[in-house]
């Protein structure tokens, strides 16, 4: 491989970083150990793996070709070899190399782990797909690489990127203790937070929003074509079939969440058994599109019958044109929001059990504890509530923890 082969791929690589804004940083940036040899960063797309990786490479490097960005989603890639371009790369003096949409690459695992092998001082960085899984026996990369996931923006992760108030992360403990006096502080430096909340809710998740504004809905459907029509088929070996059923799958919960449908129903409507219905439910799940949650009792890779279903975000509850009750987008925030640092089940009382100790009911600023009264570790996160009061917290709140 010659530098007139490879050079297309630079060029890309040049335009793509000199369009890098650097004024924000997502919450996961920080947690990263660049320095690790093999990286992995999985997250829905549209989230900003991308972003991430390129605002690192002009942080770190004071010449830009002292490392190189590729997305193997390039159709550079239809006539040239991964594993050619990295030997060129290492051969020519490089040591950081950048993998956007590992995916798109057949046989992707078993060339990262021989990568990792051979080259001793190469560091790879790579991104892909939330759907991606490490299969046993295709390279057994899982001793070898540091994972992490990127979610969307949190409600803090909003406020700072529109350049209202850079607020700190708040800690799960301090938030159910302190969170009046937080609130009182924040409100020292927002006037009026509900409106903000509000916006975020309907358009502040994927950080694209700010790109596009009137469209964005549209984008965010076309998001979901792509994960499932692109991204699905090369990650599971799925038929066109089950890419068909499983879009119908979604568009059949947006319209019934969070309420169960009778499964049987739903697999009729779908023309598939309960052992189909429920991969593709658990697909849409591993794609960031749903939520499934289940009681205490269950395991999730039983691929059990969930509780309760919710759409991922409240942002996907608008673009799809499913149900929109404020009810549902309560709900939808708080889980969303919280199973980024804690996990979230379906109790036999209340709305949700966090951590398998502290039951919540969430609603409006006129919700009561009538329902879990007589519970220890019992909590009310309130709508429409600026700051609360005792055990009443208020629900944008729980968008400060990562």
């Amino acid at each position: 491989m010659e530098k007139r082969d490879v050079q297309g791929l630079i060029t890309n690589y040049h335009n793509r970083l000199s369009q890098v804004d650097s004024r924000f940083y997502r919450y996961l940036y920080s947690q990263i150990d660049w320095e690790d040899k093999l990286i992995e960063i999985k997250g829905a797309k549209g989230v900003g793996k991308t972003t991430l990786m390129l605002q690192h490479i002009l942080a770190a490097f004071a010449n830009p070709d002292e490392t190189l960005y590729a997305s193997l989603d390039d159709l550079w890639f239809t006539t040239h070899d991964l594993k050619e371009l990295i030997g060129w790369f290492y051969t020519h003096g490089g040591r950081y190399l950048f993998l956007d949409e590992v995916h798109h690459y057949s046989n992707w695992q078993t060339l990262l782990k021989n990568v990792n092998d051979e080259y001793r001082d190469l560091h790879v960085v790579f991104s892909g797909s939330s759907m991606l899984q490490l299969e046993a026996g295709k390279g057994d990369l899982s001793r070898r690489l540091i994972d992490y996931r990127l979610a969307g923006l949190s409600f803090r992760e909003f406020l700072s990127y529109e350049g209202i108030a850079d607020l700190p992360v708040l800690k799960w403990e301090d938030l159910l203790r302190n969170h009046v006096s937080i609130a009182m502080n924040i409100k020292r430096q927002i006037a009026s937070i509900q409106p903000l909340f509000e916006q975020y809710l309907k358009t502040g998740y994927y950080p694209f929003y700010k790109e596009v504004r009137q469209g964005y809905y549209l984008r965010l459907q076309n998001v979901v074509n792509t994960v499932l029509e692109v991204d699905y088929p090369q990650i599971d070996d799925v038929s066109v079939s089950t890419i068909e059923k499983t879009k119908k799958m979604l568009m059949v919960l947006a319209e019934s969440v969070p309420q169960v449908p009778t499964m049987s129903s739903l697999y009729g409507q779908l023309d598939t058994d309960r052992n189909q219905g429920l991969k593709m439910m658990y697909a849409l799940q591993r794609a960031d599109l749903l939520i499934l949650l289940t009681d205490n009792t269950k395991s999730l890779k039983t691929l059990s019958r969930p509780e309760k279903i919710f759409l991922n975000n409240s942002n996907l509850m608008y673009a799809l044109g499913g149900k929109t009750e404020i009810g549902t987008i309560r709900e939808t925030f708080f889980i969303n929001q919280i199973k980024q640092v804690l996990p979230v089940s379906y109790p036999a009382k209340g709305d949700l059990l966090v951590d398998k100790q502290y039951l919540f009911e969430v609603g409006g600023a006129g919700k009561t504890f009538d329902q879990i009264k007589d519970e220890s570790n019992s909590f009310l996160a309130v709508d429409n509530t600026e700051i609360g009061s005792g055990n009443r917290i208020p629900l944008w709140m729980f968008g400060l923890l990562y």
